[in-house]
């Protein structure tokens, strides 16, 4: 052989061993990933970037899952969290919800139970413009009241919002728009009435109402109809409206109705009776569900009855249980309930730890980072503020953040996904760190 054909096999040899170690080499995977696959873990410069952009850009939270630094952070940072007053020089009456309306106009407004809804500008934290009173035409007291609060998704080109609240014995979700001549507040004139039905108690009214961000439609959380235990069987009877989630089109109208069945709700078309609104039944009274848009996931807590505090994820067609169960545990009966296609729980709590839990938000903030893709609640009476860390496929891990002693109503976010919660002393709050 040739010395030129020798060099030459030398050569080749050399390539085939070295280019596929290479190959290799640049491909190792993260051991961090191998433990938990369904979480992405972006260096902390890439994680900033994203969160800044998404905040500039759009409402809508960045595509991404919370993180092993973030778990390990929070739990150093464990009942370290503070209450701080947003507004100290503005009072409110039982406010109860707390929305933005997805304009760009930086504009918060807080729903008042009694009837009447504000409006806060960045520029002026110490002022608070009255944007609607209807309380003349709403019965408040108790569970009743003007309860929910949700904007178009294209109200700054329509100027159309929603209520749900309650008059006389009956639950009403309601459209109202702006006032033509002073587009700062809204024309009490302008109600059209989408959805009525009767309650037949009067508590456990349920009343969230928000826009879903993907599909746009109309999301309604309404409650069993109230009386202990649901007397009614109202939860599990799909002929009614009563303890559910319900979904409509309000952008179109079917026959005889004001509003339209979207084409994909779980009920539609069906021969049994069901009500075609339910997207989801089985809840006692949910107070306060939210969206991760980033995750397509529905949150929503559900008060429970004398044991059981629960958080829930949302499925279209999902049964969670009541009356049969309370939470995880047998309620009719009380033991050897039959649990078969129910949905349990991603999340529950027993008294006396709380009495009457308040839904929440998934933080996409940053002036909180610990709480990034965090779900956070809290509890009505007692007062305390949790956060929940949920992956699919992970064990579920709950960290207190505050123990504030306040009647927590509900909670909010603004246009740059900063978290608010309201209390019944009239203030809003914000958390923040010493």
């Amino acid at each position: 052989m040739s010395k030129k054909i020798y060099m030459l096999l030398v050569i080749f040899m050399i390539i085939v061993l070295i280019v596929p170690a290479c190959a290799r080499a640049g491909t190792t995977p993260d051991p961090l990933a191998e433990q938990k696959s369904t979480v992405s873990i972006p260096e902390p410069a890439q994680q900033e970037e994203q969160q800044s952009t998404a905040i500039i850009e759009s409402d809508d939270p960045p595509e991404q899952d919370i993180t092993l630094p973030n778990l390990e952070k929070l739990a150093q940072l464990e009942g370290s969290f503070v209450v701080k007053n947003a507004f100290p020089d503005l009072v409110f009456d039982r406010p109860l919800d707390l929305q933005h309306a997805q304009d760009g106009s930086g504009r918060l407004f807080v729903v008042e139970q009694g009837g009447k809804i504000f409006v806060l500008h960045g520029q002026m934290p110490d002022q608070a413009q009255l944007f609607l009173d209807i309380s003349a035409r709403v019965d408040s007291g108790g569970e009743k009241g003007l309860l929910g609060l949700a904007f178009h998704p294209r109200f700054e080109e329509n100027g159309l919002f929603f209520l749900n609240y309650t008059q006389g014995s009956s639950t009403v979700v309601a459209q109202f728009s702006i006032d033509e001549d002073d587009p700062g507040k809204a024309d009490p004139g302008s109600e059209q009435r989408i959805l009525v039905f009767d309650q037949p108690y009067a508590n456990h009214n349920g009343g969230q109402l928000a826009f879903g961000p993907h599909d746009h439609y109309l999301y309604i959380a309404t409650g069993d109809g109230g009386g202990a235990g649901d007397p009614g069987q109202n939860s599990q009877d799909r002929s009614n409206l009563l303890g559910n989630i319900l979904r409509i089109d309000v952008d179109r109208q079917d026959p005889g109705l004001n509003y339209a069945i979207p084409d994909d709700n779980p009920f539609r078309g069906n021969t049994e009776g069901f009500r075609e609104e339910i997207f989801a039944y089985g809840l006692r009274n949910p107070w306060r569900f939210s969206f991760d848009a980033a995750h397509e996931r529905l949150w929503a807590a559900d008060v429970g009855q004398d044991r059981i505090e629960e958080i829930n994820i949302i499925e279209k067609g999902g049964n969670y249980g009541w009356n049969i169960m309370e939470g995880s545990l047998c309620f009719d009966p009380p033991s050897g309930c039959d649990t078969q296609g129910l949905k349990l729980p991603v999340y529950e709590y027993e008294h006396p730890l709380g009495k009457s839990v308040t839904g929440g938000y998934v933080y996409y903030g940053q002036n909180l980072p610990a709480l990034y893709g965090i779900y956070l609640y809290a509890d009505f009476i007692t007062g305390y503020i949790w956060g929940l860390a949920y992956s699919q496929g992970e064990e579920v891990q709950n960290f207190t953040l505050a123990k504030t002693g306040l009647n927590i109503s509900s909670f909010g976010v603004d246009h740059q996904q900063e978290i608010y919660f309201t209390a019944f002393d009239g203030h809003i709050y914000t958390l923040g760190l010493p």
